[in-house]
């Protein structure tokens, strides 16, 4: 795969820790232009983000981009819902993975590509069970102590 150039506006890590991640998907958003110019002040909150599919389109619901600074009264709201862009074929496969139990769509983050599009990291995920988050927990911490304990032996 090509390395991308991207900057980076907003990450949702906790969706790594409360959903266990299938199949990633890179999607345009519709916005206005104050919005924009609000998140290349980097002014975007991911948290407790999440998609849903209505009538063969993608919306973004809860997420929360801060009114411009230098906006004036017609900024729009910042908590509306915002449409996402993509493929009627990617749809369909999304709606498909969608309709099992347990399965959600959750934005990862939203950047702004290389050619100053703003893209938004989508993914079919599987929520986690408390004990999958303890595994998951109790690994990393292993894994902690290996790297500890390495980095002690080349001394």
């Amino acid at each position: 795969m090509a390395h991308r150039e991207e900057k980076l506006i907003a990450k949702n890590r906790k969706a790594f820790h409360d959903y266990e991640v299938l199949r990633t998907l890179e999607a345009g958003i519709a916005l206005t232009g104050t919005e924009v110019c609000s998140l290349r002040e980097s002014n975007c909150q991911l948290t407790d983000c999440f998609a849903i599919i209505k009538k063969g389109e993608v919306w973004l619901v809860n997420l929360h981009i801060h009114p411009y600074s230098h906006g004036n009264l017609s900024n729009p709201d910042p908590d509306r819902n915002r449409k996402l862009l993509l493929h009627r074929k990617e749809i369909r496969m999304l709606a498909e993975q969608t309709r099992e139990r347990g399965m959600s769509l959750v934005p990862l983050k939203i950047y702004f590509a290389k050619n100053n599009l703003v893209k938004v990291e989508l993914a079919v995920c599987k929520g986690k069970k408390l004990y999958d988050k303890r595994q998951d927990m109790r690994a990393r911490d292993a894994k902690r102590e290996i790297e500890r304990s390495l980095k002690d032996r080349m001394r």
